[in-house]
């Protein structure tokens, strides 16, 4: 992974939605889910990075897919997963809480996706509830998810429960 920052280039924490962003998120159930904790990592590959586009299914790997819920629409897809991160408070201060894996399958040459939309929510949801689901991740996923938690913010991953701890071990 490429830690080195591009001129012009944010450089994306983990606590992503700011109070003026909070704003944008009206309609229904407005105010009834707080997403300020919250934060979309993309594991594709070896690589893992943390991608708020997806906070809106409009990351990176998904601008310009057409996603079907069939997934042998897309034989020649890469597996690449969305892990919803969630940071927690505590009386020593902030740490990774819970998190939780989703799967998608995208063909970028021929612009098509499978992912189940409904899990990707309930997903999100089960990561603020402080869960830890990481069902499917493999060992390469699991290293690249840690590392790049522990590069973000040591001190979050040292007040880490242990649980979520173990879960990342190959």
């Amino acid at each position: 992974m490429d830690n080195t920052q591009k001129p012009g280039k944010k450089i994306f924490a983990l606590n992503i939605i700011s109070n003026e962003e909070k704003s944008k998120h009206k309609g229904f159930g407005a105010g009834s889910i707080d997403l300020n904790s919250m934060s979309p990592v993309i594991i594709d590959g070896d690589e893992a990075y943390i991608d708020i586009g997806a906070m809106h299914a409009k990351s990176k790997v998904e601008k310009g897919i057409k996603f079907s819920v069939n997934r042998e629409d897309v034989p020649n897809g890469r597996q690449v997963w969305i892990v919803w991160v969630a940071v927690d408070r505590g009386a020593e201060g902030q740490f990774y809480g819970g998190m939780t894996a989703c799967e998608m399958s995208i063909d970028t040459e021929a612009r098509r996706g499978w992912k189940i939309l409904a899990e990707h929510v309930n997903k999100m949801d089960y990561a603020l509830k402080r869960r830890i689901i990481l069902d499917g991740l493999g060992a390469e996923q699991k290293l690249a998810l840690k590392n790049l938690l522990i590069e973000t913010n040591n001190e979050w991953w040292d007040r880490s429960p242990e649980e979520l701890k173990t879960a990342l071990e190959g």
